[in-house]
């Protein structure tokens, strides 16, 4: 009676029965983190194309971790398919919310992934460079906010839906300074909404990045914007 009732205040059953299920695996979700969204995937499976054997990967605004550790655990799966032990790549989660990351924590642990997690707004906190910057950063305008479905406006982290203005805000820091922490040749790949593909391509072309692409999601929409710098 309780679990109805909470769902009848537009509660999310993720929230009721406290998981989601992402990339085949299970996730620990509470109000701390943004709820994994199908959608998502989209950017796991482009990514799992494009990483070979000893890349480190970031993930920034990393949430309840879902896309770094379904990475880290896909690759774990393949290397270990061909006889190999060793793992594929390493990954570091970012995020600024503390809660957030003790979640992702927890995610990590349940399935078995080793990452190193870090309280940091987007680059603050990061030191080293990559061979891939993944990221699923707020990116709904604040005005259009108010009228999403109550399941998200109500209890997903309001941090991690505002995208600011425009919707725009956090791609354009992280285009602007993941020059700085990306290793040659690497690969800058984030989830969009489905009318941004336009402006965060232009962003990433503004930037230096070449090999620009948008990948649609199963509905045909825009999905996910990717780019390669050279370092030049």
């Amino acid at each position: 009676r309780d679990m109805i009732g909470r769902r009848k205040k537009r509660c999310p059953l993720q929230h009721i029965l406290g998981r989601q299920e992402f990339m085949g695996m299970e996730f620990m979700v509470n109000r701390h983190v943004l709820i994994p969204r199908q959608d998502t995937e989209i950017l796991v499976e482009e990514a799992l194309k494009l990483v070979k054997p000893g890349m480190h990967i970031l993930d920034i605004c990393t949430g309840s971790g879902c896309i770094l550790l379904s990475l880290l655990k896909k690759c774990t799966e393949l290397t270990n398919g061909k006889g190999k032990t060793d793992r594929c790549v390493v990954g570091t989660g970012t995020d600024i919310s503390e809660e957030a990351l003790a979640v992702a924590v927890k995610n990590a642990e349940r399935l078995g992934v080793r990452a190193d997690f870090i309280q940091s707004d987007l680059f603050g906190q990061v030191e080293e460079r990559f061979d891939m910057i993944l990221s699923n950063p707020p990116y709904i305008p604040t005005k259009v906010i108010n009228e999403l479905q109550d399941e998200v406006r109500l209890y997903d982290p309001y941090i991690a839906l505002d995208g600011k203005e425009d919707g725009l805000h956090f791609y354009r820091e992280i285009i602007h300074d993941s020059i700085n922490y990306m290793k040659k040749d690497g690969y800058l790949m984030f989830e969009i909404g489905c009318e941004q593909g336009e402006a965060v391509t232009s962003l990433l072309k503004n930037a230096g990045y070449k090999d620009i692409c948008v990948k649609k999601d199963l509905a045909g929409l825009d999905r996910i914007a990717a780019g390669r710098y050279n370092g030049e």
